[in-house]
C-alpha cells in the first residue's frame, strides 16, 4: 500500500495563506522569521532568490512599502501580482551576473532571502546535499550584493552539513540564528539559517 503524501492534504496554514491571498503557505514562515529578527522594514532594498511563487516576494514587498525595491528571482513564473516597486526576472539566479547584471540592478540589498529547496528525489542524502548547495550559492550571492551591516534568510535540509554551513554565513555576518518556524511541517528537515549585521 503506497505512502500518503504528507503534503497532499492543505494544512490550517495553507487555508489561511489563500484566505490572507498568499499562494503558498510559506508566507507564515517568513512572517515568523521577520517578527523575531525585525528583519524588514520601509524603504528596504530585497534580492528574493528562489521567489515562486511569490509569497515571500508579496509579504516583503508589502514590508518594505513604496520607499522600498525588491527584486524577485525564480526559474519558474510567479504566481502573484507584485506592487510597482517589486521587480522580477524569471532565470537562474545562479547564471545571471551578479556583480553588474540583472542581479545587482538595486544593490547593494538590506536583506537578501533564500526559500529555494532542490527537487527532492526521495534520497536523503542526494537532497541533504543538493539543499547544502544552494544554500552556500546563495549566501555566496548575498556576501558580494548585500551592503554592511545586511541580512540573509537562507533555507537548508539539516544534516552533517549544517555545521559547514553556519560557519560560512559567520564568516560573513556577526550574529547567527536558527529558526524552524512554526509553520514548518512535522515531517519536514527544512529550517533556516539567519545572518544578520553583515560585516563591511
Amino acid at each position: 500500500m503506497p505512502r500518503k503524501n504528507p503534503y497532499a492534504k492543505p494544512d490550517r496554514y495553507t487555508r489561511a495563506a489563500k484566505d490572507a491571498g498568499y499562494p503558498a503557505r510559506s508566507v507564515f514562515k517568513l512572517e515568523e522569521i521577520d517578527r523575531r529578527t525585525r528583519l524588514l522594514r520601509g524603504g528596504m532594498r530585497v534580492l528574493d532568490l528562489g521567489a515562486a511563487p511569490g509569497s515571500w516576494a508579496m509579504y516583503a514587498a508589502k514590508k518594505i512599502g513604496p520607499s522600498g525595491k525588491l527584486l524577485a528571482v525564480d526559474l519558474e513564473p510567479l504566481g502573484c501580482a507584485l506592487p510597482p516597486w517589486a521587480s522580477f526576472v524569471q532565470g537562474d539566479a545562479f547564471t545571471l551576473d551578479a556583480s553588474t547584471g540583472e542581479l545587482a540592478q538595486f544593490a547593494p540589498y538590506d536583506v537578501v532571502l533564500s526559500d529555494m529547496a532542490p527537487r527532492t528525489t526521495g534520497n536523503r542524502v542526494t537532497d541533504q546535499t543538493r539543499s547544502f548547495e544552494l544554500f552556500m550559492r546563495a549566501l555566496a550571492v548575498a556576501a558580494t550584493l548585500g551592503g554592511p551591516g545586511s541580512a540573509f534568510v537562507g533555507k537548508i535540509f539539516m544534516s552533517d552539513e549544517l555545521p559547514a554551513a553556519r560557519a560560512e554565513l559567520r564568516k560573513h555576518y556577526a550574529h547567527e540564528r536558527l529558526i524552524r518556524p512554526q509553520g514548518t511541517r512535522a515531517v519536514s528537515t527544512e529550517l533556516f539559517v539567519v545572518g544578520l549585521e553583515k560585516r563591511p
